[in-house]
């Protein structure tokens, strides 16, 4: 059975402020003078030096992830375990003994260095850590680095590397 609901304004009759709190609360933008910058216009001479300096200075806001690059990283551990798969479905050459491998054409772009390493490889790859590249080389391999300087790590070791 449907019930029938009396008006608000009617049971609000007397109240003054009708649920909204403090008389203030509930009025429009005229109780403060317009919204944002209003009223610094033609005859808002008063407001001027208010306004002159709104250009920020130092830094401000927050850099958007979408802007900073995906890093997408893989260690040499996993590299030699997957490295005859590879092989298999020819993502890899073998030159000479020596595995030729884009880490980037097969979904990769940061080279970490957790894990032994015992075969020969050249690796291209955008980003490295130091230590990646020295077990390499140590492995008789290189690593060609094309975004530029290798990574030092912050606290001077690869986290969760072990020899």
């Amino acid at each position: 059975m449907a019930v029938h609901k009396r008006k608000k304004n009617t049971r609000q009759r007397g109240s003054h402020t009708h649920g909204w709190g403090a008389m203030k609360k509930h009025r429009g933008a005229g109780s403060r003078g317009g919204r944002g910058r209003s009223g610094s216009g033609k005859r808002g001479d008063q407001k001027k030096p208010r306004y002159w300096k709104t250009e920020q200075s130092g830094k401000l806001g927050f850099v958007p992830r979408s802007s900073m690059p995906k890093i997408s990283p893989i260690n040499l551990r996993t590299v030699e375990d997957v490295l005859p798969t590879w092989e298999k479905r020819g993502l890899v050459k073998k030159q000479g003994g020596v595995f030729a491998v884009d880490l980037g054409a097969l979904g990769y772009n940061k080279l970490l260095a957790a894990g032994k390493i015992s075969s020969k490889l050249k690796i291209t790859v955008d980003y490295a850590s130091a230590r990646a590249v020295d077990k390499v080389k140590q492995a008789g391999g290189e690593v060609e680095v094309l975004a530029g300087d290798v990574w030092e790590s912050a606290s001077g070791d690869d986290s969760g590397t072990e020899d």
